[in-house]
């Protein structure tokens, strides 16, 4: 179980200790983390109620939080919301009111410095400039992510589970596999095996990656070929990934429509062994280079260096892209309790894709895995 008071009490030492009076957090995945408060599916289209731009949560170096909300969500959407001074805003009300007397019942003056949800809208930050022209001010993420790059075993539990639930819907989707099906099948079938199991949302945009010498899909048109029919030979490529608990996971294997050949078969080879040299790299007092160097070199030696195209991971928590990153240039050392994505791939437009994804902890002796299941290459005769 997360204990958020002790984070709300790690968070304000951090405040004290970097000179912030104040922060504000919008609906984020950094609110989740000191509140517990959850976020919402986000819509394509905004949805704007009067005076929406002031929710959230302003917290400051020792005080309890105050809750600002607008009355449509308070009564619809953050009705449950109580263990905090809540203060809501009339569909009338003026929210710059609302907002002086936030201030004033924290003790915060005009010079105060004052942290920022990083993606809070730019109708707060003009209007918080209004109210405190001559306060300076930072992104929140400076204080919240060195805190959670580093997850307790709570966290992990949660993750874990994320991880079986994603397992199980890949697991789900396999006899639905069939020549002729398409993208949009896939796609329909993942979100649907996703919440089946037990997942919110999905995490990201499900995406899969079809290469194949008569297949058109080259990055750039996913839109397109949605409802290109899978003929074998074609290799698909899952990236998937279910929600547990406001935390996310990132998953991915490779599926081949047809009988591959000794080629594909050495590809999807080394993307595995690559993936374990990466893992085995992410060990306490490593770096975050130094796993992408290990696992890249396996490809290289392979000869398809010119085939993985990107880093190979990026740190997942309650967001599923966190930093740090692991890539080249990336310095970070490593902590017991961090965790990343390992995922390697080759692809080759117009001829195949091979990728493996799973959620790795870092341990004193190497990467923990979080999903186990799948390493064969999987065939679909």
């Amino acid at each position: 179980m997360i204990d958020y008071e002790k984070r709300l009490q790690s968070v304000q030492s951090k405040m004290i200790e970097n000179q912030i009076d104040l922060i504000f957090l919008s609906p984020s995945a950094n609110l989740h983390y000191v509140t517990g408060i959850p976020r919402e599916e986000p819509n394509f289209g905004n949805t704007i109620y009067p005076g929406e731009w002031l929710t959230g949560a302003w917290i400051p170096q020792r005080d309890a939080p105050i809750l600002t909300l607008p009355r449509m969500l308070a009564e619809f959407h953050m009705g449950g919301v109580t263990d905090y001074d809540v203060r809501i805003l009339p569909d009338a009300g003026d929210p710059l009111d609302m907002v002086k007397d936030v201030l004033t019942s924290l003790a915060v003056k005009p010079e105060a410095n004052i942290a920022l949800e990083d993606r809070s809208w730019a109708e707060f930050l003009l209007n918080l400039s209004r109210v405190v022209p001559n306060a300076t001010l930072t992104l929140a993420s400076d204080i919240l992510m060195p805190l959670r790059r580093v997850k307790g075993e709570a966290e992990i539990a949660i993750m874990r589970k994320a991880g079986e639930i994603t397992e199980a819907a890949f697991a789900a989707t396999l006899p639905k596999l069939r020549h002729g099906m398409t993208n949009l099948d896939l796609i329909t079938e993942v979100q649907y095996q996703l919440k089946k199991h037990g997942s919110k949302t999905d995490s990201f945009v499900t995406s899969f990656y079809n290469m194949g010498v008569n297949y058109p899909f080259d990055f750039k048109n996913r839109e397109e070929v949605l409802q290109v029919p899978l003929e074998a030979p074609v290799a698909i490529s899952y990236d998937m990934g279910g929600v547990y608990q406001g935390y996310c996971y990132d998953y991915g294997r490779s599926v081949f429509f047809g009988e591959p050949d000794a080629e594909y078969r050495h590809v999807h080879e080394l993307v595995m062994k690559s993936q374990a040299a990466g893992i085995a790299a992410l060990k306490v007092g490593g770096t975050c280079e130094a796993a992408d160097e290990a696992a890249r070199s396996v490809i290289i030696e392979g000869g398809w260096g010119h085939g993985f195209r990107h880093r190979l991971g990026h740190a997942i928590g309650l967001d599923v892209h966190e930093s740090p990153f692991l890539t080249e240039g990336d310095t970070h050392v490593l902590e017991e309790g961090n965790c990343f994505t390992a995922e390697p791939s080759i692809f080759m437009p117009h001829e195949f894709g091979c990728r493996v994804e799973d959620v790795i902890v870092v341990r004193p002796d190497g990467g923990e895995k979080l999903t186990n299941g799948y390493q064969e290459l999987l065939v679909v005769a």
